[in-house]
Order: structure tokens, then sequence, then C-alpha cells
């Protein structure tokens, strides 16, 4: 697996772990806001950027869970804090509810339970996976794809996607840096016993837990989040004006305030 590091090694650690066809590098603007204060952490994840690919396929929550206990405990971090968005947060859930003893603070960026299998954000996830192409003849063309697919991206954080999940093969061709045939397949016709029940794991976090939401998110119902809550009082949650699904991208300043924030209140020195 594929780590990067940004800060100081001694200081209070946060791993972060990006979403369904993300990347370490995307969190490089957050790194940058906090690297002053905290160790960050960001991983490829199976199947992504630098990482293997899996042979099996095998691109479930179980799966990715077990990379991370092997990263965390590899670099012996016996304490720190966890920040996932989307696929990423699924993971840190379910990390969070088996080991409250190891998490400071979870963060959470824009998935709530459900909201892979159903809904209008599911929906459109699947329909950009059957959709896929899986090339490109050229980077304009790759730049024109992301666009359409990520229109409330910003410019920078589109050449990131750019350069991070695609790049090009010996035939001149762009092609995609990530598994995208068997992450697609895992996604459009997942295993139903491997799909994870995220109630029952909200109701076992005891981290301090902060949701952020983009208002704009086909992805994160508010009345689901809602629910978080009232069940678990244990979670909070912020909305971020103008922001769809990819929060850190759309409104990267106020993304990294909120984060700063609520770490700054429950990280020990």
């Amino acid at each position: 697996m594929r780590l990067r590091a940004w800060g100081d090694e001694t200081a209070p650690a946060v791993v972060l772990l990006h979403g369904l066809r993300g990347f370490s590098g995307t969190w490089r603007g957050l790194a940058q806001h906090l690297s002053g204060s905290f160790h960050l952490i960001a991983l490829d994840q199976r199947g992504r950027g630098e990482s293997d690919w899996d042979p099996g396929h095998n691109y479930y929550t179980d799966a990715y869970l077990a990379d991370l206990v092997s990263v965390v405990d590899g670099l012996k971090l016996d304490r720190f804090s966890l920040i996932g968005h989307s696929m990423g947060g699924t993971t840190s859930y379910v990390f969070a509810s088996l080991h409250p003893e190891r998490l400071d603070a979870l963060i959470i960026e824009d998935i709530a339970p459900g909201a892979s299998i159903q809904g209008e954000g599911a929906e459109r996830i699947k329909a950009e996976m059957a959709a896929l192409p899986l090339d490109f003849a050229s980077w304009d063309e790759a730049r024109a794809y992301w666009r359409k697919a990520r229109p409330s991206v910003g410019d920078e954080a589109l050449e990131q996607r750019l350069a991070e999940s695609l790049r090009e093969s010996a035939d001149g061709r762009v092609v995609w840096q990530y598994d995208a045939r068997g992450i697609s397949e895992t996604r459009l016709h997942p295993d139903p016993e491997r799909v994870v029940d995220l109630w029952p794991v909200i109701d076992r976090i005891q981290t301090p837990t902060l949701v952020i939401r983009g208002e704009r998110s086909d992805f994160c119902a508010m009345p689901s989040v809602e629910e978080m809550m009232r069940r678990n009082p244990n979670i909070r949650s912020t909305t971020v004006a103008g922001a769809s699904h990819y929060v850190h991208d759309d409104a990267p300043d106020v993304f990294n305030q909120e984060v700063k924030r609520f770490l700054a209140d429950k990280v020990r020195p």
C-alpha cells in the first residue's frame, strides 16, 4: 500500500481515507492546513493510485478495514484521529465501532447509513460505474469527462483528479490509475452478505464524531444524519453551504476550518 504523510511524526496522528474513486493526494489541501499541528497519513486504498490492485476484486468494507488495521498497527499508532470520505467514511464508522480505545476523534465526510445502497446518490454512482469509459484518446477528452462528472469542483481539484486517477499508456491512450473494471463490478453487483448495515454500527460508536455534509449532497440526507444524532449523542453534524457530496473539493476552506476546529477541541496536544 502506498501512503502519503505530512507534518511532524511526533504530533498527534490523523489517518485519512478517500472515497470510491479517490486517492491519497485528495487530502493535500487539508494536510497543508493541519500539518503544523498534526501528523497526517493518507492511504491509496487497495486498487487505487499506487497501491496494489486486488486480483480477486475484493473491494468490500471488511477488506478495507483489514488494510486500515494493518497500516495503523504497522505504524504503531496506538491512538489517532480518523477522517473518511464516502466509502472511506463507511470504513471509518466500522473501525470506530470496533476500536473506540484507539480513536481521539472521528470525522465523516458526507455519508450516512443506507446511502450506498439506495437513493439518488447511490443511483448516480451506479450509473457512472455502468457507463465508465475504460480509456480516453487524449488528456483533453479525459478532462472533459471529469468536468461533466464533477461540474461543481474547482479547476485545481479537477486537475488533481486527472493527475492522480489517470496515466498515459504505452500506446498513447489515457487509462485509469485504479482498478476501474474490478471496482465497478463490485459496486454494480455486490455480494449482499458483505454489504454493511451501518445503523447497528452507528449505535456502537463511542468516539466524538463530526459528520460534515454538503448542502447539495445527494448522498447524505439530513433526515438520516438527524436520526444518527438522535440515536447516538456522541455524533454531531455541520452542513456546508453550496457543497455537494465532495465537500473538501467544493468548499475546501470551510471544510478545512471545520476539521481543524473539531480536532483542536477533541485531541490532546
